[in-house]
């Protein structure tokens, strides 16, 4: 694991809909269908998922290229 990776901040679903602006339903649909970076549990076993920051700033930058 990388650095950026180990020093990144974890987002969650509630911050995640603001900063994408999609609907939770919409952001699992397409984590189902892989087109959106899917979520790792926080804690082994646990119910809680995250994504990092910079993987969700990764994917919004990929969209904008594929809209020019």
């Amino acid at each position: 694991m990388d650095h950026s990776t180990m020093n990144g901040r974890i987002i969650r679903m509630r911050d995640l809909i603001e900063k994408v602006g999609y609907a939770e339903s919409t952001i699992y649909a397409l984590v189902k269908d892989g087109k959106f970076p899917a979520p790792f549990k926080l804690t082994p076993g646990g119910r809680a998922n995250g994504w990092f920051e910079h993987t969700i700033d990764e994917y919004l930058q990929e969209r904008k290229r594929e809209s020019v």
